[in-house]
C-alpha cells in the first residue's frame, strides 16, 4: 500500500526561525544534508534579489526523523533560522508587549497584489502585518527544504525533475524540443535561471528597468520530471519498496 508524504510549515518572516514537518518517508532513506543547504543557497541567489536575501543566510537544521544520516520513518523536523530576527524582537515578541509600547511597523493600508486585504477580512485583523508576516516570500524557505529531501526520494527510483525559467517581463527563452541535462546546467548557472544567454541579458536588462520604475515583472518557468513511470504508479504498488542501507 503506497504511503502519502504530508508537510506543514510555519512561522512568520520576521519571527525567529522557520519550521516544517514533512512526514510520509520511509525509513533508512539516505539523507545528504548538504545538498538540502545547497537548494537554499539556490534560492537566495538570482538578479535583483530584495535586500532580504543579503541578511540572510540560510541554513538547514534538523530536530528530528533523521540519525546518522538516514530517516527513521517518523515525521522530520525542520528549521531555518531568521537573522533579521534580532532586528524584530520587540515587534515580533510572542510574549505581551510593554504597556508604553508603540508599533512603529503597523500596517493598516492593503498592498495591491499582496494576501493583506483577504487576511485581514478572514482573521478580523487591524494590523495587516499579522496577514503579511506569514504570506511572505521569505516562507518558501521552509518549502524548499521540503522539497530538497523529496528530491533525494524521487531520486532513488531514478526520476529526477528539473527547472527553467522561459518568460520574464515579457522576454521570451528559446528551449530546444528535448532538453537535455546540460541545458538545465547552464539555467542552475544562470542569475535569471535561464540557459539562452540571448534571452538572459534582455532579462536583466527588464528587471533594472522596473526597478528604476518602482515596477516589477512577472516570469514564467516551466518544470520537466524525468524517469515517472507511465500512468503513475500502478495499484498496489508502493513506491517505497526499495532496498535501503
Amino acid at each position: 500500500m503506497a504511503t502519502s508524504l504530508h508537510f506543514y510549515t510555519s512561522g512568520e518572516s520576521h519571527g525567529p526561525r522557520l519550521l516544517a514537518i514533512l512526514e510520509g518517508l520511509p525509513a533508512g532513506l539516505p539523507i545528504d544534508i548538504s545538498a538540502i543547504n545547497q537548494y537554499l543557497q539556490r534560492r537566495q541567489r538570482g538578479y535583483g534579489r530584495s535586500r532580504r536575501m543579503q541578511i540572510e543566510s540560510d541554513t538547514i537544521c534538523i530536530s528530528s526523523g533523521i540519525r546518522h544520516g538516514q530517516t527513521l520513518g517518523t515525521p522530520v523536523g525542520l528549521s531555518i533560522e531568521n537573522r533579521d530576527w534580532a532586528n524584530w524582537q520587540q515587534e515580533m515578541s510572542p510574549e505581551p508587549p510593554d504597556e508604553d509600547f508603540v508599533s512603529q511597523r503597523q500596517v493598516t493600508v492593503p498592498r495591491p497584489g499582496h494576501a493583506d486585504l483577504a487576511g485581514a477580512a478572514k482573521f478580523g485583523h487591524q494590523d495587516m502585518r499579522n496577514v503579511l508576516e506569514r504570506a511572505s516570500a521569505r516562507e518558501t524557505a521552509a518549502r524548499v527544504a521540503v522539497g530538497a529531501i523529496c528530491q533525494q526520494l524521487l531520486s532513488h527510483f531514478d526520476i529526477s525533475v528539473c527547472s527553467c525559467v522561459t518568460n520574464i517581463g515579457g522576454v521570451e527563452a528559446k528551449v530546444p524540443p528535448h532538453p537535455g541535462p546540460d541545458f538545465f546546467t547552464a539555467a542552475q548557472a544562470s542569475d535569471v535561471g535561464c540557459a539562452d544567454p540571448e534571452a538572459a541579458t534582455q532579462m536583466r536588462a527588464a528587471i533594472d528597468q522596473a526597478q528604476q520604475d518602482g515596477d516589477t515583472v512577472g516570469g514564467i518557468f516551466t518544470v520537466y520530471a524525468y524517469g515517472v513511470p507511465p500512468g503513475g504508479w500502478p495499484a498496489g504498488c508502493c513506491p517505497y519498496e526499495y532496498s535501503g542501507n
